[in-house]
């Protein structure tokens, strides 16, 4: 199989800014994009292949068709014809909601199909740009609900200012916000359960207060304070550093100005490379080469023995 690349879907937000159709090197004329869905198998927002003999082919349909092939055989038998990762471009020119998302195992007590855990990867965000990520300060299931109440609940979590280049892992249960001013990349499970816990009191365009999911929340939250949420790494040139290794994706980024050759013999998975900056070519060990540069997914498919990746480009490997 020959690697593959996406129409990505634009989500117009009310909070979205005006970063994602120049990175993408995109000619629409669209404002407020706060979201590009890259690679997604979601029910009702499936992308679609963009070039090759498969084009117009969602990505749920490719993965009935080729199965293991695509996926790899230990994630089709765990994960059946749905495709395990949704990755997303996000830029925000207003803060966020305050968020959580339940566990695999509190979603299916809820009546969901699973849980969400998620990582960031930050892009040139704006100067001033912050998010929320994590407890700071310990506080019990009722003084959470106390804070969302007297609007106070944003005292109790961490904030940080952020850089290109800083990570966040967001395992279930972690409260977070993206802020004002942050461009990222994410990385997350393929779910869509998000449990809002506080909308800064602001109102709708019919004047109406967005629905808080204060008890569903509680039920998920992780009251456990860290002393560090950012995680740490020591970036390297001409390399993979590893960034996130979980059961639900092992993430890494690559930094490269030499060509290099990355070795999945061993690997029984797909692979998602992100452009993240620069542009360079990739070629499989079957004779199929493809450009990749910042702002585009490529899909590798799990049959895929090497890449060779080579001009100036720095891009995330993400896998199962």
């Amino acid at each position: 199989m020959k690697p593959l690349k996406f129409k990505a879907l634009l989500k117009q937000t009310i909070w979205g800014g005006d970063k994602i159709i120049p990175f993408k090197h995109l000619s629409e004329k669209l404002d407020k994009v706060g979201e590009s869905w890259e690679i997604s198998g979601v029910k009702d927002n499936e992308t679609m292949v963009s070039e090759g003999n498969l084009a117009g082919q969602s990505l749920n349909d490719i993965v009935r068709r080729y199965k293991g092939e695509l996926v790899g055989k230990a994630n089709y038998e765990r994960f059946g014809d749905e495709f395990p990762l949704l990755i997303k471009f996000i830029d925000a020119r207003q803060d966020l909601s305050i968020q959580v998302h339940p566990t695999d195992e509190i979603a299916h007590k809820q009546g969901k199909c699973r849980g969400k855990t998620e990582m960031w990867y930050i892009m040139n965000s704006d100067p001033d740009a912050k998010l929320y990520c994590g407890l700071k300060e310990q506080i019990t299931p009722e003084q959470y609900k106390e804070r969302v109440e007297d609007d106070t609940i944003t005292e109790a979590l961490a904030q940080y200012s952020v850089k290109e280049g800083d990570v966040f892992f967001l395992p279930a249960g972690r409260i977070h916000a993206i802020g004002s001013g942050c461009f990222l990349a994410e990385i997350q499970q393929t779910s869509d359960v998000t449990y809002r816990i506080y909308d800064f009191k602001r109102k709708d365009k019919d004047g109406h207060y967005r629905q808080l999911h204060t008890k569903e929340a509680a039920e998920c939250i992780n009251f456990k304070v860290e002393n560090n949420y950012r995680t740490e790494y020591v970036p390297q040139k001409n390399q993979g550093v590893s960034l996130v290794r979980c059961s639900y994706f092992c993430t890494a980024v690559y930094d490269l100005d030499e060509p290099m050759t990355i070795d999945y013999s061993e690997l029984d998975s797909f692979v998602i490379l992100i452009g993240m900056k620069g542009e360079g070519t990739i070629a499989d060990g079957e004779g199929n080469e493809c450009v990749i540069r910042e702002g585009e997914s490529i899909l590798l498919p799990a049959t895929t023995q090497t890449v060779k990746v080579s001009g100036t480009i720095k891009f995330l490997e993400t896998y199962v």
